[in-house]
């Protein structure tokens, strides 16, 4: 045996103590490796049995159906084109689209070093010798070489990079979640601007009327210049809040525009006309928290990230082993290209080679210590994606059970503040009132309007964050929403 780094032989004893270092070396990185892969725990975070609030949203079974399509629950065919639109051709669902591309390829890439790599070759080589006749070598073959993953890292790299495939497309699901819920946001925004400038420019034409009888009254001597001037005061203040109406319902119709991949203001002619507010449905399905933890893909994909950085934990502690290398090649070798592929030029051979790292400074653990990091980082996000989770629920359905008893009170404050503005109008005619009782009832009917109007976009509002909450938009399997593309193409 020869003493490496030398070319001094080793007594028959000293050989047997380098072999048992060897070993003794090799031993240590196994035991080292089995301990450290034993320690990829998952998440222990407790799942309650049910929502604290769960009988707010009045229907506890869920379907998948309705959560992959629960747009369409609002029943707008408007609001249906716009999210078939966005799934389809906004700036962030692409990047995502591109991300998973991405993946896959990093994927195809690692599974692809687990097999041999065959190769061919040939070349010829013209030498002269002295005074001896140049000669021509002819040289061609195969040649091939592997790396068994006999110790598991080339297959735990491969194993990671398919948890990233997996977290990829789980991210682009959120993305898909996040986005319909976005559009549907805006779109309920829009709505609920066109709706409170129509009740603002109702009220500005009444006040207008009642500035025209009360400077007839001032005129004929049954009022004073004083009420006029409230009338006209009371009369400027609501067009006022107009123009801040129309940049709100303005930029809302932009925002739709950019989240459908187009410039703002392309969407001004298709919703230029006001239409009334989507329908809050009667309740939401909001299952179990176990089925929102499964059907949540942003928790799915924290999960996974979470199982690739055990698997390159795993690849990290499989440098503490050897690496084999098996190579070969067969082949020709002539002095002429007619004599390749004869009998006594064919060439073979056959190698393989045991490699094993005895001391490196302290690399290899400090690279298995930074990943072992990076592992917990990836548990505390996987950990944090289950309470926000749960989080999100519960506010939800707090929101929502808070939307529909506002809802209800202020629907009945504004029919009461029509009555009582009409009865004030009228009995101001008859000289029955004042004139500051019709201020203060104009002022009460437009403020609880208004009120009513964002009373229903923020139920609607809630309904559309508690479908986002329990992880609704998004088609399993699928690079797209459910039911998207077809209503895209029309």
């Amino acid at each position: 045996m020869i003493a490496p780094g030398s070319g001094f032989p080793l007594l028959p004893c000293q050989a047997r103590w380098v072999a048992l270092g060897l070993a003794l070396v090799l031993l240590g990185g196994c035991a080292q490796l089995g301990s450290a892969r034993s320690d990829g725990r998952m998440s222990a975070v407790p799942i309650p049995a049910a929502w604290s609030r769960a009988g707010e949203a009045n229907r506890p079974a869920s379907t998948t159906n309705e959560l992959q399509s629960w747009w369409r629950r609002l029943d707008d065919p408007r609001l249906d084109q716009l999210i078939a639109a966005a799934m389809t051709a906004a700036p962030d669902l692409r990047t995502a689209q591109t991300k998973l591309r991405q993946a896959r390829a990093s994927r195809d890439l690692a599974v692809g070093n687990l097999y041999p790599s065959l190769g061919v070759s040939a070349s010829a080589n013209r030498s002269k010798t002295g005074t001896a006749e140049a000669r021509t070598q002819y040289v061609a073959g195969f040649d091939a070489s592997w790396e068994p993953p006999i110790f598991g890292g080339k297959r735990d790299a491969a194993a990671g990079a398919q948890a990233d495939v997996a977290a990829s497309e789980a991210t682009l699901a959120a993305a898909q979640v996040s986005l319909a819920a976005e559009v549907a946001l805006e779109y309920v925004t829009l709505r609920a601007y066109q709706q409170r400038l129509a009740i603002a420019r109702d009220n500005t034409a009444s006040q207008t009327e009642t500035l025209q009888i009360t400077d007839w009254r001032q005129q004929a001597g049954l009022t004073t210049m004083l009420n006029v001037e409230q009338a006209r005061t009371n009369l400027e203040q609501s067009r006022a809040a107009i123009p801040g109406l129309e940049t709100g319902r303005a930029q809302a119709e932009h925002r739709l525009a950019v989240l459908t991949g187009q410039v703002p203001g392309a969407l001004a002619d298709r919703l230029r006309e006001a239409k009334p507010l989507p329908r809050a449905p009667d309740g939401v399905a909001v299952g179990i928290p176990a089925d929102t933890i499964r059907q949540r893909p942003d928790v799915r994909a924290a999960e996974l990230t979470l199982q690739a950085e055990v698997a390159r934990s795993a690849e990290q502690e499989a440098a503490l082993y050897p690496s084999l290398t098996l190579s070969g090649s067969w082949g020709w070798n002539a002095f002429s290209s007619a004599a390749l592929g004869g009998g006594d030029t064919l060439v073979r051979s056959l190698a393989g080679s045991l490699a094993a790292t005895l001391f490196d400074g302290g690399r290899i653990r400090a690279g298995i210590a930074v990943q072992d990091a990076v592992q917990e980082r990836a548990l505390v996000a996987y950990e944090s994606s289950i309470l926000t989770a749960l989080e999100d629920v519960e506010n939800a359905l707090v929101a929502y059970a808070a939307g529909r008893t506002r809802l209800d009170t202020q629907r009945r404050a504004a029919e009461s503040a029509r009555s009582a503005a009409q009865l004030a109008r009228t009995l101001y005619e008859a000289g029955s009132v004042d004139f500051q009782q019709v201020l203060d009832t104009d002022r009460t009917r437009l403020s609880a309007e208004d009120g009513l109007a964002s009373a229903e976009s923020d139920l609607l509002a809630a309904v559309i964050k508690l479908y986002k909450a329990l992880g609704g938009g998004w088609q399993p399997g699928g690079d797209t929403a459910a039911g998207t593309s077809q209503d895209a193409r029309s």
